[in-house]
């Protein structure tokens, strides 16, 4: 046993995991937030905050030697117990940091493998898991076999984005040819895959001594690429409880965490039920919450709050005490998003009694709702996602990656 306070440096290039900081506070720690200039006038609890840190830039624009020796700089004076990634572009931040410091957690070649998506698929293929077919793009000639051999569409993918950002889609090999060509010397940090298409899941984790302790999982019924490809409403629910998808899916979890090693904490873990062939496939992880509130979906659900159960995972672990997982329910909640042309949409219309949740950012209109029911849930994202079209909906242009991680 350690002693009771123990000291977290958590990291997060966006105003996201509050919930995180107070429960790690709460537990009776010292918590220090690093995070950009551009997020100083945000909402962080800082009565729950020992000490706030401010890196000029955002995110890729960080001097990884001034975050190191920062950082250093705080340990002359204080002992750094753990280092936390809230987001995902934080991942390699935190690893780089453990490496150096000879902190305990996940380290860089752990952390490649839930942030480089051809990591990913070569570690899930090497494991036994399904994954579309794809290649990496250092060489003419496998990129050629792939595509000779590999029927179109495919879609060209950066390794280490989130979510949909920066994906390509194309039909035919000259196409293809001509986007990497248009890449330069940054098709290295592309890989192309087969598309798919079926249904996208979610399977949304918590882990402990490399054990997966909670998971649920649901569908998008708008996903993240459709979206960033043609604009629309995000809409996710969670599934039937015990159907053969859950179980499937649930258990493709299971082996995805342990052949990545995956020991303590969240993960947000995507996969592709084929249309054709019914067979479920990979697509990608994350070792941290899912974005776009899911968070607060899973929670409306189950009653579990992701975040705050991972800082109760962190805190049990740095202090060798036992973590017990509250009572999980079965109930059900969806989520309905989108760009909203609007600062702050007036929502106010949308007043059923299943909704749980509105989402607070500006120009984005959005809301979780819960039932014992299902079907009331499905319901009501249609009919929301409706409304929200017809009255607040906008499209951003999707931008062109100009830098990469």
């Amino acid at each position: 046993m350690g002693k009771e306070n123990k000291t977290f440096l958590c990291i997060s290039n966006y105003f996201k995991g509050n919930a995180f900081l107070i429960a790690l506070k709460k537990a009776g720690n010292t918590v220090f937030l690093v995070t950009t200039e551009k997020l100083r006038d945000s909402n962080w609890p800082h009565e729950y905050l020992d000490e706030i840190y401010y890196m000029p830039g955002q995110d890729l624009d960080w001097d990884m030697d001034k975050l190191l020796a920062g950082v250093a700089g705080i340990m002359k004076h204080t002992k750094i117990d753990a280092i936390v990634a809230l987001d995902d572009y934080d991942v390699e931040k935190a690893t780089y940091l453990r490496e150096n410091l000879r902190i305990p957690g996940m380290g860089q070649t752990t952390g490649r493998y839930f942030r480089d998506k051809l990591a990913m698929r070569m570690r899930a293929h090497d494991a036994g898991v399904l994954v579309p077919a794809f290649s990496a793009l250092f060489n003419d000639e496998e990129i050629n076999h792939f595509a000779d051999t590999v029927p179109a569409p495919w879609v060209l993918k950066p390794r280490s984005e989130a979510s949909a950002h920066g994906i390509i889609k194309v039909y035919d090999k000259d196409s293809l040819w001509q986007n990497i060509h248009e890449l330069g010397d940054n098709r290295i940090k592309y890989l192309v895959e087969q598309f798919r298409p079926g249904d996208v899941y979610h399977a949304d984790s918590l882990n402990l001594d490399g054990k997966s302790i909670f998971c649920t999982v649901s569908r998008y019924l708008a996903t993240p690429m459709e979206i960033s490809q043609g604009g629309g409403i995000f809409r996710s629910a969670n599934i039937t409880y015990g159907t053969e998808d859950d179980k499937a899916l649930k258990e493709a979890n299971k082996k995805v965490m342990k052949a990545f090693g995956m020991k303590n904490g969240a993960a947000h873990t995507e996969f592709i039920k084929g249309k054709e062939d019914g067979q479920i496939y990979f697509l990608e992880t994350s070792s941290r919450v899912g974005g776009a509130h899911l968070a607060e979906m899973v929670e409306g659900a189950t009653g579990v709050n992701l975040w705050t159960e991972w800082a109760k995972i962190e805190d049990a672990i740095s202090k060798g005490k036992e973590y017990k997982l509250p009572k999980v329910t079965k109930g059900y909640a969806g989520i309905v998003l989108t760009l909203s042309k609007f600062e702050h949409p007036d929502l106010s219309s949308f007043d059923d009694s299943e909704v749980c949740f509105r989402v607070p950012l500006e120009y984005h209109a959005g809301l979780i709702v819960k039932s014992k029911k299902q079907e009331r849930i499905l319901e009501l994202l249609d009919n929301y996602a409706a409304r929200l079209s017809d009255g607040f909906s906008t499209v951003a242009e999707q931008e062109k990656l100009k830098k990469f991680h």
